[in-house]
């Protein structure tokens, strides 16, 4: 819950959660007209107008909250939306910061303005802050009447122990509710990072994605999918009057990086799965709007203002971590396998791209995930980096999800046969792993050996569609013997992985969180799919030993959720990293209790990373 929705004005009574269960249609104007009465009752004191006007000035209203984001140990972004109800006039701003909540001390400050070209959102990069040190800010229109007051964090120094941060994915308004925001509000987290589908691009059409099971009133608007400039801004907006979402921004200063649906579904540089010319018009102008409105409504710092699509950048944790925020979704990908219609889903091409020809050269070599430049980028960068881990913000799952192709064969022919081929392939683990491999029957050795049954990846759209590029970034981080975290979302399932190159050589780890709301494995019928997975399935078998030791389905896979909605929790030391896998009980309710499903934490070792602690 957002304790201060309204900084200088008393209640007025009306419960803005209720009133967003009226018409969605209206939800925008609900906000604009009810605070703006609030405001204009209550509103006290007055900071002198920034602009002219010969009468007195009309009130604002801060509808969305504030947000802060993209801290450096020097400075941070603070973002907020200003608009003067039924106007399209310019709002006249002063932001402040203090180092204390009642502004006592306020030691930057500073004025801006809102407008329509840009929305009336305002955004403002403050410097001259001291590293590692929380601070408040808040916006005042020329009336006096105050935003939400927030908290923000520089980073740390160099000389800084922990840090730790919530990590979210995949949050779709009309799924349900909000609760994993509303929980890393509440929670010990210094900042939040996103990784991506903070928005999505679908209508209200109940055939499209997420229109099944709508809690509430959470109808998403517009109702059809986005594809104009006020499109992108009225879900935006959608998303920003969400009251769990505007407590986490007030709460902790974010970075984020888009993915696919910020934009349209499975997204790469000339189109998208979820873009249709002949209706929504050319791709390069969506994608330019897109980018364009995610600037406007997100706390992020533009790297460069004459290119909205280039958003990959970099920040450092004092001495303990450097997170790289990669775009592996609009800047540089190459169209997806799985998005040619073949009858085999892709797999042939993928195949084909993997394998070497006479000459040793695969030729998936050439496909990218990341344009040249930013794989560029990122090798440089680690290696002029002299933190202990290097961390990648990083959309899509990045380890090998490949599953044994008798499983998949199973699940495609014959559905009703997929637990007994799943219970064969984990039957010859066990064995293999409490007698050794002699105990196999030649039916076992055969399931277990990848020339007679290959193993396949599941989602071509995810880093294993590219594995060229992946290799050649996991050779790099093995040359540079780096401590390398991968720190991903989109799957809408949690993981846990090693990251390991072709033949097998492990080069680091990945933390991919469940998602927000977004449905996972559960919404096919594979909720209780998990421990098959990542093998603790076989823990009444082999006991503890069997979490994290590869016997699931998936080798790289020691830990697995794919039934449960909510956040990482992300602790960082020179030491070890550790992540606490955080549920909440239901995103249908609303109300709602959160628990720790696993946690996990990897020492660090001088050679990389030591095997994890499942807990």
């Amino acid at each position: 819950m957002l304790k201060k929705f309204n900084a200088s004005a008393p209640s007025s009574g009306i419960d803005p959660r209720e009133a967003l269960n009226g018409n969605r249609r209206d939800f925008l104007d609900f906000l604009l007209k009810s605070s703006a009465s609030v405001i204009a009752v209550g509103a006290t004191g007055s900071l002198a107008a920034c602009g002219g006007g010969s009468g007195p000035a009309a009130p604002a209203v801060f509808a969305f909250g504030v947000a802060s984001g993209d801290p450096l140990t020097d400075r941070v972004i603070l973002w907020s939306h200003a608009k003067i109800p039924n106007s399209t006039a310019d709002v006249a701003l002063t932001w402040q910061v203090a180092s204390d909540e009642a502004f006592a001390n306020v030691v930057r400050t500073g004025t801006l303005t809102t407008t329509e070209s840009s929305s009336f959102t305002a955004k403002v990069d403050v410097t001259g802050l001291s590293a590692g040190t929380t601070y408040f800010y808040r916006f005042r229109d020329a009336t006096g009447v105050s935003s939400t007051v927030g908290t923000t964090r520089t980073l740390p120094a160099s000389g800084v122990a922990t840090v730790k941060f919530a990590l979210f994915s995949c949050a779709l308004y009309s799924e349900g509710y909000f609760h994993a925001y509303d929980a890393a509000s509440k929670s010990d987290a210094q900042y939040a990072l996103h990784v991506g589908d903070y928005i999505y691009e679908y209508g209200s059409d109940p055939t499209k994605y997420g229109n099944n099971s709508i809690p509430g009133n959470r109808v998403t608007s517009p109702a059809n999918d986005i594809v104009t400039m006020n499109d992108y801004r009225t879900r935006h907006a959608l998303y920003k009057s969400d009251l769990n979402l505007q407590a986490a921004h007030a709460k902790m200063p974010w970075i984020t990086v888009w993915d696919d649906h910020e934009f349209a579904n499975n997204g790469y540089v000339s189109g998208a799965e979820n873009h249709n010319a002949a209706t929504q018009g050319d791709w390069v102008t969506r994608k330019n709007i897109a980018a364009k409105v995610y600037h406007e409504w997100m706390p992020i710092r533009t790297p460069d203002i004459n290119n909205l699509l280039k958003i990959y950048r970099r920040f450092d944790f004092g001495s303990i971590f450097t997170l790289h925020m990669l775009d592996t979704r609009i800047e540089g990908r190459d169209r997806q396998y799985d998005d040619f219609k073949d009858a085999d889903g892709g797999i042939g091409r993928y195949l084909t791209g993997i394998t070497p020809n006479a000459a040793g050269v695969r030729p998936d070599a050439s496909r990218q995930m990341i344009s040249v430049e930013q794989q560029s980028w990122l090798t440089s960068g680690m290696a002029a980096s002299t933190a202990t881990w290097q961390l990648l913000g990083n959309q899509t799952i990045m380890a090998r999800m490949w599953f044994p192709g008798s499983v998949l064969s199973a699940f495609a022919s014959n559905p009703a046969g997929a637990p007994a081929a799943i219970s064969a392939f984990l039957t010859a683990k066990a064995t293999r792993a409490a007698a050794g491999a002699a105990a196999l029957t030649p039916t076992q050795a055969g399931l277990l050996s990848t020339a007679t049954n290959p193993r396949l990846p599941y989602n071509l759209d995810s880093w294993d569609g590219y594995p060229a590029q992946r290799e050649a970034i996991f050779q790099t981080v093995k040359t540079q013997n780096k401590r390398l975290v991968a720190l991903s979302g989109d799957s809408h399932d949690g993981w846990f992985t090693n990251l390991t190159t072709l033949a097998g050589e492990k080069v680091g780890v990945e933390f991919a969180g469940t998602s927000v709301t977004s449905t996972g494995f559960e919404s096919v019928g594979l909720g209780t799919v998990a421990s098959s997975i990542d093998g603790s399935a076989l823990v009444p078998q082999l006991g503890t030993a069997a979490l994290g030791a590869g016997l699931g389905l998936v080798d790289d896979v020691n830990y697995c959720d794919t039934n449960q909605r909510g956040y990482t929790l992300i602790t960082v030391t020179a030491a070890a990293i550790k992540g606490e896998y955080v549920f909440v009980s239901s995103v249908k309710q609303p109300t709602y209790t959160s628990t720790i499903g696993r946690t996990i934490t990897v020492a660090a070792t001088a050679t990389g990373t030591a095997a994890p602690v499942i807990a």
